[in-house]
């Protein structure tokens, strides 16, 4: 099994790390937690450009094909970076619609996400009942419990599932619901909308695109903290007190190496995951990605002090990220029960 990526595989982490470090970020998600979504849709078409999207979409429907591992890759940067918007629930959108025996939403929807012309956001049986930013997303695709895909909101579809946002509502469908990231605009989707497809096939479809999620999730919270660490270690060597940077004292080495650790110990399982996108081994790279990017988030919100906490500094847009891609898509107790049912031997 290789855990390192190949020449071309990194030349692509490089050139998508290298446009997003050019497109001003920080700008483009304060933009989009005020309502803006306008830099949001000019950056996803940039992105678009380099092919990420079409990862997630068969070479049937215009897509590249379905592959993991390069879309993890592409995700850690999306992560790094602190892209807002659906970026994973239109990856996983894609996938479910890919996974379907009838074709007819496949040629409808999926040449637009490849393309990056259209944007999803999506919820399905089982993960939060909540959309992300559906008054931002071209589609609102919903999956219930009984088998029922349904068209229910979004830009460019039926329900009208978009909302205010930056306050707290009653969670009624399309009222807004506080999130610790304010570029995380969640809502709950209306009920009815156009059915799509329904039966066992949508059930197990749902199945499949939850994993991606979970995996590209996981791949987000590797990039953040990856940059929460990154912002960490300059400000240590930048920072002094009593006549020494605050990075030469022992016990704030300790504090960032233990962070190091945690991410460096993530990554491995992430690849494996993407390689093998088994429901065990995608659980536990959600767990240990997840929890590694909130201690890096504590770490820099320690060492960064008071400073760290102020919204006018830009650390504090990926420290707003850190607990909520954490429990997205799969809830810490959620992975460790799902990593324990694939190690227990079934019950004859």
């Amino acid at each position: 099994m290789r855990f390192l990526p190949t020449d071309e595989q990194s030349d692509f982490a490089r050139t998508l790390r290298s446009l997003l470090g050019s497109a001003q970020v920080p700008a483009t998600v304060r933009a989009w937690a005020d309502g803006d979504a306008g830099p949001g849709r000019a950056l996803w078409s940039r992105i678009a450009g380099t092919g990420l999207f079409a990862l997630a979409v068969p070479e049937a429907h215009e897509g590249v094909g379905l592959l993991p591992l390069e879309l993890s890759l592409g995700f850690v940067e999306l992560g790094r970076a602190g892209v807002p918007g659906p970026v994973v629930e239109s990856a996983a959108a894609s996938v479910l619609l890919s996974e379907l025996a009838d074709e007819a939403p496949a040629k409808r929807f999926l040449p637009g996400l490849a393309q990056g012309e259209t944007s999803a956001t999506l919820t399905l049986p089982g993960g939060s009942p909540y959309a992300l930013d559906a008054d931002a997303a071209t589609y609102c695709f919903t999956v219930s419990p009984a088998g029922e895909l349904r068209l229910t909101g979004g830009a460019g579809g039926t329900g009208g599932a978009g909302g205010a946002n930056g306050t707290s509502g009653a969670g009624a469908a399309g009222e807004p619901v506080r999130s610790t990231d304010p570029a995380r605009r969640l809502s709950l989707p209306p009920a009815g909308g156009e059915l799509l497809a329904a039966g066992p096939e949508v059930v197990r479809a749902a199945e499949v695109a939850g994993r991606w999620a979970r995996l590209l999730t996981a791949a987000q919270c590797l990039g953040v903290g990856e940059a929460l660490l990154e912002r960490t270690v300059q400000y240590a060597k930048q920072r002094t007190q009593f006549g020494a940077p605050i990075g030469s004292f022992q016990a704030v080495k300790h504090r960032l190496a233990d962070t190091l650790l945690g991410i460096e110990f993530a990554r491995p399982l992430v690849w494996a995951a993407a390689l093998s996108p088994a429901p065990g081994e995608v659980a536990a790279a959600k767990l240990s990605a997840g929890e590694a990017s909130y201690r890096a988030a504590m770490t820099a919100l320690q060492l960064h002090g008071a400073v760290g906490y102020t919204e006018e500094l830009d650390l504090s847009l990926w420290l707003r990220k850190a607990r909520p891609l954490r429990d997205a898509w799969g809830t810490p107790s959620a992975c460790r029960a799902e990593v324990l049912r694939s190690v227990t031997p079934p019950r004859r």
